[in-house]
């Protein structure tokens, strides 16, 4: 006899052990409980899915349509046109460059942010010490200003030591929120990872710096890839800081740029143009997202497995 030959024994001798009656037909009625509900949690997902990008996919299509179509209530654009794409980079509105400043403002601020953070998320969640949760309470606090509240004195302070115009006087105000955020966040995740991973690499002959950095921060993988993400999506969005501090189009984000588009008379706003540098400035967002989604899946496989 083989082994499938048992498994089918198997499955018989379970078959004829039920309950129900020889002959009588299997109920559906428990089936037909569990597709309704997949089908309303399904409408539901549907709802909220289409809820959310309701606004993107008309701004998608609104600059995919041409200037004299652009106020048409179409689901789709007709004729197809990439006329706006075109005209936001001809040059006259320096687009490229202001993605470039962003992308160079919105990456330092990360990379300042979570360095920083990291290591004062390892102090708050690991050492004892007076005043913690005063010190933690303080530090998110501090994010909770509107951007507007500090615009007046970062804006003397910043013309009187010369800042204006420059990329600092953006990374630095962004600094300020995105850092209050990364401490946060990493103190909740470290937090959660048990104290007995560290003691036992320094038995096995680590330093706690070396504990730190080959135990406790490959397992924290996940949190840093996330606060990466909501730091780098604070900077890349903002805009009342980025428009106070630079009157320089060669130094201006592309939250900035869009704002200060220009028709071809004074009294015509470029809805088309917006739209297409909205979808572009969207994109990168997306796609990184998508990334770093992937690289959060792959690090909590690898902490539970280890």
């Amino acid at each position: 006899m083989t082994i499938s030959d048992l498994r089918n024994a198997a499955a018989d001798s379970g078959a004829g052990s039920s309950n129900a009656p020889a002959g009588a037909p299997p109920s559906n009625r428990p089936k037909a409980k569990r597709t309704w509900r997949s089908y309303s949690v399904y409408a539901g997902l549907a709802l909220i899915f289409a809820y959310c990008l309701a606004p993107f996919y008309w701004m998608l299509v609104s600059s995919l349509r041409r200037t004299a179509d652009i106020f048409d209530n179409t689901l789709l654009p007709a004729p197809f046109s990439l006329e706006n794409y075109a005209k936001v980079f001809d040059g006259s509105t320096m687009f490229g460059q202001a993605l470039l400043n962003s992308l160079i403002v919105a990456g330092t601020t990360t990379s300042f942010a979570l360095v920083l953070g990291v290591f004062a998320a390892y102090a708050i969640s690991r050492l004892n010490f007076r005043f913690k949760s005063v010190i933690l309470g303080v530090i998110i606090a501090t994010s909770m200003f509107p951007g507007i509240s500090v615009v007046v004195p970062l804006l003397r302070l910043f013309t009187d030591i010369g800042w204006i115009n420059t990329y600092q006087a953006m990374i630095v105000p962004n600094l300020s929120f995105a850092i209050p955020l990364a401490v946060w966040n990493l103190t909740t995740f470290m937090k959660a990872l048990p104290f007995d991973l560290e003691e036992a690499a320094m038995i096995d002959g680590c330093t706690k710096w070396q504990a730190f950095r080959r135990v406790l921060l490959p397992l924290a993988a996940p949190g840093v890839f996330t606060t990466a993400i909501l730091t780098f999506i604070h900077s890349w969005n903002e805009f009342i800081i980025a428009l106070s501090m630079i009157n320089d189009p060669k130094i201006q984000t592309a939250t900035v740029a869009i704002s200060k588009f220009t028709g071809a008379t004074e009294f015509q706003a470029p809805f088309g143009e917006q739209m297409a540098a909205g979808v572009i400035v969207t994109v990168p967002l997306v796609i990184m997202v998508l990334i770093f989604q992937r690289r959060i899946v792959e690090g909590l496989t690898a902490g539970a497995s280890k």
